[in-house]
């Protein structure tokens, strides 16, 4: 292989990512439901046609499915007896490289001149595949039939044609299914787009040139994530992050995550973590190895995305714990809550020994809730399902963002306009989650609250969300962020779960609501060395009381001018034990 110039391989570079994006932007702006359309939940990409590995991915996508697409579109490859242009397969199984049931992948065999050159693959969460409760997220399963229908790789398309009798067994073991056929076609258009784009590219670049660039950036990839590597000290560090519990048995579960740093390598050890869990919170390999890859990748965002970026992760894989499900452990928590507890351990490992490059703990959940009724006034069945932001992490030189989206992805809240106008709800509350912020010499961001009322018929909520019973970790003396907090009101009497953020089928009539406040970050360093002035423009502006910042941050307010006692707060930081 001739040596590439750089020019050339930027463009080929970024050609390939353009062809994710595009597909991104299909799926997009076809797709019928809310979740993909308006909140994002999804991600396409480019494999390598013998083993798997991933080439490119869209801009746009989770990056928590970077490392499953690739593991799931390996799980075709093993099982694909026979490809033909205008095949796709279809796979939710989360032990053949999944995350939970909800997330779907469509894989498509690439050709070019005749030759399976590339596999096409995208993920899109539809909002239900069956199981006990609407939306999937079923708080108390025991066994993953409980969770919805498992599909392994089998062709929904085949040249071209949607396989009318596989389609007849998955829209009959699905709710709203006669609203499924437009996400299907989406995530299959977005393929065909993506089809096209690659072959534009080859047509144009020329295969040769493309297969070496592809090499070649595997390669530097690799080297680039060696390097940044290297700036670590050698040594074994620790992390330790906990999962609430797992909806079934109220006890907490630990992820505990030893990395040790040897030269360009970093290994990750979690053989320590409580064991395989009776509830939703077990995490299939897929999804802990993906959820590592992404943590990294929030150390070093520059780095780009291909096989090679994962060369130098060393994951010891954790046989006999919750992090490595296997067949029948339901898991549906893994991709939305497991995955952040993950990414929260690797982040509490190293922020001592690179501070300048982490921060502390963000909200750490996507605050799952799925809602489904049957409408009167439309005459139709509806799953809701709504994700949540919350607080990042307060980090050197600067406090965390509020309201941001999740660790593992770009996902946003679908605005709840459009929500309403979907379903027969009606938002009541939608603020700022004051107080929320982990006290720091950089606080943490806040999370926000929210309150959803019933207008019309009945419904059933379920939810799958974390850190409810302990906040996101503050980082070198900075406080832990606040925590997600789950009330229904039923008939004017409040209930609060027992799990305090799982819990599933709560009936609801006209007039009840569920009332949510999602985690805040957690502050960075010490919370005596943050300006008081800054201390005090935070309480003008709401974010915390008087009482909270003179507990929290050793800062005394005049109560009428609400501008710094000088005397009170130096009196009050000089008796810090």
């Amino acid at each position: 292989m001739e040596e590439i110039d750089p020019i050339t391989l930027s463009v080929i570079q970024n050609g390939l990512v353009q062809v994710c994006n595009e597909m991104d932007l299909a799926f997009v702006r076809s797709a019928f439901s809310p979740v993909i359309s308006e909140a994002l939940d999804r991600s396409d990409g480019i494999y390598a046609a013998e083993t798997g590995e991933l080439i490119a991915q869209g801009e746009l996508g989770l990056p928590i499915f970077v490392g499953t697409m690739q593991f799931s579109t390996q799980a075709v490859i093993e099982r694909a007896k026979s490809v033909e242009p205008g095949d796709i397969f279809i796979v939710n199984d989360p032990y053949l490289g999944g995350t939970h049931l909800m997330d779907v992948k469509f894989v498509k065999p690439f050709f070019y001149k005749g030759k399976l050159w590339a596999w096409l693959a995208n993920t899109g969460h539809w909002p239900d595949l069956g199981g006990s409760v609407p939306g999937g997220f079923s708080a108390n399963a025991t066994e993953v039939e409980q969770e919805g229908l498992r599909l392994p790789p089998v062709k929904l398309f085949k040249k071209g044609e949607l396989d009318a009798e596989i389609l007849s067994i998955i829209l009959s073991n699905i709710r709203i299914a006669d609203q499924r056929i437009g996400d299907i076609k989406a995530q299959g258009a977005a393929l065909a787009i993506g089809d096209a784009r690659l072959t534009d590219l080859l047509n144009r670049y020329g295969e040769g040139l493309v297969r070496d660039c592809i090499k070649e950036l595997k390669i530097r990839a690799a080297s680039q994530m060696k390097a940044k590597i290297a700036q670590i000290p050698d040594g074994q560090y620790r992390g330790v992050a906990y999962v609430d519990s797992d909806g079934v048995v109220d006890e907490p579960l630990k992820i505990d995550m030893k990395i040790t740093k040897t030269g360009e390598r970093l290994e990750f050890d979690m053989s320590g973590s409580s064991p395989p869990c009776q509830g939703p919170m077990n995490s299939v390999i897929a999804t802990t190895k993906s959820s590592i890859y992404l943590a990294i990748k929030h150390i070093f965002p520059e780095i780009p995305i291909n096989a090679g970026t994962f060369e130098p992760l060393i994951v010891t894989e954790p046989h006999g714990t919750f992090l490595y499900a296997k067949y029948p452990r339901p898991v549906s928590g893994c991709a939305a809550e497991v995955s952040q507890r993950i990414a929260e351990a690797v982040f509490n490992a190293l922020v001592g020994v690179i501070p300048d490059l982490l921060f502390a703990a963000p909200a750490g959940t996507s605050g799952n809730l799925a809602i489904g009724g049957y409408d009167p006034e439309r005459k139709r069945s509806y799953v809701m399902y709504v994700i949540s932001g919350g607080g990042y992490g307060g980090y050197q030189g600067s406090d965390g963002l509020s309201n941001g989206c999740s660790t593992i992805g770009i996902s946003k809240t679908t605005p709840i306009e459009v929500m309403e106008q979907y379903y027969p709800v009606l938002f009541d509350e939608y603020s700022l989650h004051e107080g929320s912020g982990g006290a720091g010499e950089y606080r943490g961001g806040f999370g926000v609250n929210y309150r959803i009322r019933l207008r019309r018929g009945e419904a059933r909520a379920s939810m799958v969300m974390d850190h409810g019973r302990y906040g996101p970790l503050g980082a070198l003396g900075g406080g832990d962020g606040g925590l997600n907090k789950v009330a229904v009101i039923r008939n004017g009497v409040t209930y609060v779960p027992p799990h305090l953020s799982k819990d599933q089928d709560i009936r609801f009539e006209v007039g009840d609501a569920i009332a949510v406040s999602t985690p805040g970050g957690g502050g960075f360093g010490d919370p005596y060395k943050r300006d008081p002035a800054r201390v005090a423009r935070d309480v003008a502006k709401g974010y915390y009381t008087a009482e909270e910042v003179r507990e929290r941050f050793g800062v005394s307010l005049d109560p009428k001018a609400g501008t710094v006692d000088q005397a009170e707060t130096a009196r009050l930081r000089a008796t810090k034990v």
